[in-house]
């Protein structure tokens, strides 16, 4: 009404950065969302009696990384005021970030959206590496690891690979966050559990171990459902555009790698076990998802369907790698976003066209299709530096945790729950009984 009253429409530039901006705000909810799969994954994926710590402390957690990444995170991942030097390493800028209130005429979209954007990907990749501190970390350790994870852990590798660091001039490709979101989470819990040790009762004395279930296999299959649908904003939404549809052609591709991921690791688990396992079926779905993520863009749909079926077998045997080793992952985020993290980034150098790389961008062909091994070696180098990198940060701020305040609860208190010794309640109130604390 207001163009029809002074005769003027809106430029054509500025029509196209308001799909774009509408199209990333809806990517960007589709993604904060996934932390309701992260919710029901992490709670069904463990027992009753620790429900309630599990759904509360990842929204506690997702309040305050907003925070953090808003006050500096931000800023060392995307700030452009560090010098030509400084910037291959680190942002330095935007530092409690206050942007314009709406986007200018030259503008692709508002910067404002694409925080939000960028800010429920730290989230993502902070509640991976909670799979690491599941059913035993006290809540203290949760706010703060969150406080410096948030800050200079992510935001670091972030900037390395997405915000002009020296990553991206070697031309990394990590299109969604292979290795950015996943690996930085996989490698944070990893640290986690080697610091936090085994759950009670998961390893016997002989060194066997004992299979703890998770409480409700509905939760966790509806939360696979939720994290796909919410896959399709982490990458259909990193094209931040819609342009000429380039992000419908991401979401094929990661529909397929999907798929691929959990026909693979269910028929893998069916012959090697005899029987189908719908836990392992469910992480290979997820697992496909996750190798996808970098190539997304770069690759042809038949290198989508193998990219997803090497993960499903993939994330089988690493689940039995770190259990016979004796590291008690109880949401298998080292398989699922550590080993397929790691595929999905190698995958790049083997499976990226010339066509797909000049349409983003970034990088070379992979050596299936001559471009010989230069991209292959950037991701094997992108996985290194950044894989240690999360590693090492995590372990430290963890063991300084760990020495001035402790980072695990008591015996008593992990026998009891985490949802009584922790907040005084349990989230199945009606189901457990003080009497009744062992399940």
């Amino acid at each position: 009404m207001a163009f029809a009253a002074d005769g003027e429409g809106p430029s054509a530039s500025m029509l196209n950065m308001g799909l774009n901006a509408l199209w990333i705000m809806v990517a960007a909810i589709l993604v904060l969302l996934m932390q309701g799969g992260f919710i029901l994954l992490e709670t069904g994926s463990t027992r009753m009696k620790n429900a309630g710590h599990v759904a509360g402390k990842t929204i506690f957690t997702v309040g305050l990384v907003s925070l953090v990444y808003w006050a500096v995170g931000y800023g060392f991942a995307f700030g452009t005021e560090a010098g030509e030097g400084l910037n291959k390493f680190i942002g330095i800028g935007d530092f409690f970030f206050n942007p314009a209130i709406s986007a200018g005429e030259a503008d692709n979209y508002p910067s404002t959206i694409f925080f939000v954007f960028q800010l429920a990907f730290a989230a993502v990749s902070l509640s991976i590496a909670w799979g690491g501190f599941a059913e035993r970390a006290k809540l203290s350790a949760y706010l703060i690891f969150t406080l410096i994870f948030g800050s200079v852990i992510y935001p670091v590798i972030a900037h390395w690979i997405w915000g002009g660091g020296w990553l991206a001039e070697d031309g990394s490709q990590d299109y969604a966050g292979s290795t950015v979101v996943h690996l930085t989470g996989a490698m944070a819990a990893f640290a986690a559990t080697i610091l936090l040790k085994p759950r009670i009762g998961k390893f016997n004395k002989d060194g066997s171990a004992n299979e703890i279930l998770g409480h409700n296999q509905v939760f966790t299959s509806l939360s696979v459902l939720l994290l796909w649908v919410g896959w399709f904003g982490f990458n259909a939404g990193s094209a931040v555009a819609v342009g000429d549809g380039f992000f419908g052609y991401v979401a094929f591709t990661t529909q397929l790698g999907a798929a691929g991921g959990a026909v693979a690791a269910l028929l893998i688990s069916w012959l090697v076990k005899g029987k189908a396992d719908i836990g392992v079926m469910l992480n290979g779905a997820l697992a496909g998802l996750v190798a996808i993520t970098a190539s997304c863009a770069y690759v042809e749909p038949w290198a989508a369907v193998v990219i997803g079926l090497v993960a499903g077998v993939l994330v089988f045997l690493s689940q039995a790698f770190f259990e016979k080793i004796k590291v008690d992952d109880p949401i298998a985020a080292m398989s699922v976003h550590g080993a397929a993290g790691v595929w999905g980034t190698l995958a790049n150098g083997l499976f990226a066209t010339q066509a797909l790389v000049e349409k983003v961008g970034i990088g070379q062909k992979g050596l299936f299709y001559g471009g010989g091994g230069h991209q292959l070696w950037v991701q094997f180098e992108s996985v290194v530096v950044c894989g240690a990198y999360a590693f090492a940060a995590s372990f430290i701020v963890l063991w300084i945790i760990k020495q001035v305040i402790g980072l695990r609860v008591t015996e008593e208190q992990e026998i009891i729950g985490l949802d009584l010794s922790e907040h005084g309640n349990y989230g199945y109130p009606e189901a457990l009984k003080k009497s009744n604390v062992s399940v």
